[in-house]
């Protein structure tokens, strides 16, 4: 289904802590852990593990966008590279593992935590239905997305117009030498190759593993607006936690509650400690005292690296010296954004 209209998308703390666990009386050699075994499927059975529940869309054969639920996500690439990934891991006969290993593409969408909405994502998760037989009472509304906008004659899974925040992908298959792998062969339920990938492809059996190279992130106004001009407590959306451990009944899950906020600790070094720094850089780009008054509190592992991306910033917008006013667009990682 396509909502009509315009799109609803842009581009674009930690709790606080409860009183330790009281122990039950015991004696002073005793251990307060206990041992389980880890099994298949450990994050589900042989631990509690709090996750992301988001859908994810493919397409299909015919190029029509089918959705099935994943918690199995997880930042990858996040700095330092030429693109920034996720990984995602599902079982290599799903029809989402076979429509990335056909078509590369997908949206990862992050719906909010009402019950709803989470029990459809469950009935989309039951192992064997086709994706006609998924998304025939599929309750959510479908639009293109920032990739179909850009390439009109491309197909591009669709976004859940529900969703609030989304992230377009691409399935770096070069990686791991997964270029080569086929779907599955017709009547079986999984591989059974020679030789199985470490860490993205096949890389078991029954396993899959998918870096997925971030292409777009689209977010609702209202959450976008709070990256951008600075996120309070209030400013977070409802995301639900899966719960990691399931039985044979139920799925659990977490609704969102009100993030607190914790401040970070405030140590600081002197001004003659960034200079020193910044006077090893082989550059000739100058720094002024109040310029580097503000990167103090920058911990002093991180500080040559920060410095080094000062000045490349000043290479490349032909600053000779950075001065405070300098210094503030180069903290400002969403400038960009604001003067939008």
């Amino acid at each position: 289904m396509k909502l009509l209209g315009k799109p609803s998308f842009k581009a674009l703390t930690k709790p606080a802590l409860k009183p330790p666990l009281k122990l039950s009386s015991k004696s002073s050699d005793e251990p307060s852990f206990r041992e389980l075994r880890a099994v298949d499927n450990f994050y589900q059975t042989s631990l509690f593990f709090p996750m992301p529940a988001v859908l994810v869309s493919t397409l299909t054969d015919t190029g029509k966008t089918t959705c099935g639920p994943y918690s199995l996500l997880a930042p990858f690439y996040i700095a330092g590279k030429e693109y920034y990934a996720f990984m995602l891991e599902c079982r290599n006969s799903s029809n989402t593992a076979q429509n990335l290993i056909k078509h590369k593409k997908c949206v990862i969408n992050f719906l909010g935590d009402d019950r709803a909405t989470f029990k459809e994502m469950v009935r989309l998760g039951w192992p064997g239905d086709t994706p006609e037989e998924k998304m025939k009472d599929f309750r959510f509304h479908l639009e293109e997305g920032l990739r179909k906008a850009e390439d009109p004659e491309g197909i591009y899974p669709q976004v859940i117009s529900e969703a609030l925040q989304a992230v377009e992908c691409t399935w770096v298959d070069t990686l791991d030498g997964a270029q080569d792998d086929g779907p599955l062969p017709e009547g079986t339920d999984h591989y059974e190759l020679e030789k199985y990938h470490d860490f993205n492809g096949i890389t078991s059996p029954y396993g899959a593993h998918f870096v997925l190279r971030i292409d777009k992130i689209l977010m609702k106004p209202r959450y976008r607006d709070a990256i951008v001009n600075g996120v309070r407590s209030q400013d977070f959306p409802p995301l639900p936690v899966d719960y990691g451990y399931r039985d044979s009944k139920n799925f659990w899950y977490h609704k969102h509650r009100r993030l607190l906020p914790e401040l970070l600790p405030q140590r600081q070094t002197t001004v003659q400690s960034v200079r020193y720094a910044a006077n090893r850089l082989q550059t000739d780009v100058q720094f002024t005292d109040a310029a580097l008054e503000k990167l103090v509190k920058v911990p002093r592992i991180f500080l040559p690296t920060v410095l080094k991306g000062c000045v490349s910033w000043a290479e490349e917008n032909g600053v000779k010296v950075i001065d405070v006013e300098q210094m503030e667009i180069i903290n400002d990682k969403r400038s960009k954004e604001k003067n939008k």
